[in-house]
């Protein structure tokens, strides 16, 4: 199984329960819900999101961080299909 690496890539996503966690060079974005059930199962989910997070924050804490991101560039296209 491929490690997911925060802010390594623009390709990887990784699955926790219902939540989708997608990976970009300048953030981490976390779609869906979950439950993390009193069972075997919440406590894997669990400690999977408990990893992710302490990933996040070791790769954040290694870095020299801006105040805050600007808003990322939008451009808007011709529709190919017209």
């Amino acid at each position: 199984m491929k490690k997911f690496v925060p802010y390594k890539n623009e390709s990887d996503v990784l699955q926790i329960g219902g939540l989708s966690i997608e990976n970009r060079l300048d953030r981490v974005t976390i779609c869906g819900d979950i439950d993390l059930t009193a069972d075997k199962a919440g406590l894997r989910d669990a400690r999977a999101l408990h990893q992710l997070l302490a990933d996040v924050v070791a790769r954040l804490e290694a870095q020299t961080l801006p105040d805050q991101l600007p808003p990322p560039a939008v451009a808007t296209v011709a529709n190919p299909f017209e």
